[in-house]
């Protein structure tokens, strides 16, 4: 027993090992990459030539009517751009700043990957914010940045601020802390900055359940409820952020479990879904990275309304907002491709005009939610 227990100690650092080795192979050939261009800008310049750089564009998604028509002549990839654009200091004033900001975010994480440092976006932003301006300015020259050399943004050292929270039956070292929250199922832990840093996952859970907003999350950590259901809990606290997704997408692949999904019953709601398992627009040329297509949708329905026998006082009728908002969604291709019995529950709110929260399902009791809803849904496989 002691043999094996040495074995399986010495396998797990092996594989850290080999992933600490691989992360600065990585590192220093992304640094080699970055100096070879900064360099080749500067002979360029020192020539009297003006430096062009060719940027491919990407979407996850195509929204157009003729898309929604006809979505098998839909030519979207996950991989394939869809075009490019060329950044020059000879054509208009924007490619010359663009181009001018992108050059100046790159020397911050050339010196960011020299000295083996992390920061945010919005460190970066403060270190010239006559010359950036706005913090999308800089969020864009990031992205680019990927773009140009076929990287995540992890990979630049430049980190977010993590948002996100989790509970459940499970555990796992992250750097040097050990994040047990398997020895109190029911108190939240912040989602891990990196999931480089993780190691030494262990997990006796059934599933993950996602759940769009923190008030949801903390309903669940009242009623116990991963006590009661041995299971992983998850918010992104609205929109969720990078590191959200991609620990979603860790624990999915490394834990092999069903994850489950649960968001208002309105447009923003549901778009909140489709980041998780599709993507965003923004990041379109990391969806493949940050998706989780495996994710099942478990509600809140439209038909949930009438099927729970909820009050007409937690129903609203779709704004004009609302709206224009699902009626583009619905145009969205993969829609059409990937997930057809989706679309038919987002034209079903658009036909009857009405929203409502997740929140309306505890209008009878304070814990159906925990006690009834998620987990008959669940086992009775009424989710999509």
């Amino acid at each position: 027993m002691a043999g094996r227990g040495k074995r399986r100690r010495a396998t797990v650092l092996d594989d850290d090992e080999r992933r600490g080795r691989r992360r600065l192979e990585e590192s220093a050939l992304l640094l080699h990459k970055i100096k070879g261009l900064v360099g080749w800008v500067v002979a360029e310049l020192s020539a009297g030539r003006s430096p062009s750089l060719a940027l491919h564009r990407y979407q996850n998604y195509c929204a157009s009517a003729a898309a929604a028509a006809s979505p098998s002549t839909c030519a979207c990839s996950y991989d394939a751009p869809v075009g490019t654009d060329v950044l020059s200091l000879l054509r208009k004033e924007f490619h010359a700043s663009r181009l001018n900001v992108l050059l100046r975010v790159l020397l911050v994480v050339q010196q960011l990957l020299q000295e083996n440092k992390h920061c945010s976006k919005r460190d970066i932003y403060y270190m010239y914010p006559s010359m950036f301006v706005e913090q999308a300015i800089v969020d864009r020259a990031i992205n680019d940045i990927c773009i140009l050399f076929k990287c995540s943004r992890h990979n630049l050292n430049v980190v977010p601020v993590a948002k996100g929270l989790v509970m459940g039956w499970i555990r796992f070292v992250e750097g040097e802390k050990k994040v047990y929250c398997i020895t109190n199922v029911n108190t939240a832990f912040p989602i891990p900055v990196s999931i480089e840093a993780i190691k030494d996952v262990v997990s006796v859970a059934h599933y993950i359940l996602v759940v769009e907003k923190e008030a949801v999350f903390q309903r669940l950590a009242n009623d116990k409820f991963c006590k009661k259901n041995r299971c992983i809990v998850i918010t992104g606290r609205g929109y969720p952020d990078i590191p959200t997704r991609r620990f979603l997408r860790y624990l999915v692949e490394q834990l092999r479990l069903p994850a489950y999904c649960l968001v208002d019953s309105d447009p923003y709601g549901f778009d909140i879904l489709a980041t998780y398992k599709f993507g965003s627009m923004q990041m379109a040329y990391d969806a493949n990275v940050l998706r989780v297509p495996e994710i099942r949708w478990l509600g809140v329905f439209t038909s949930d309304f009438e099927e729970y026998c909820l009050p007409d006082c937690c129903q609203l009728p779709l704004s004009s907002e609302d709206t224009r908002k699902l009626e583009g969604i619905l145009t969205r291709c993969y829609l059409h491709r990937e997930a057809p019995e989706w679309r038919l529950k987002l034209e079903e709110m658009l036909e009857k005009g009405v929203k409502f929260e997740i929140e309306a399902l505890s209008s009878s009791s304070i814990s159906f939610l925990s006690q009834e809803y998620i987990p008959q849904k669940i086992k009775l496989g009424r989710y999509i």
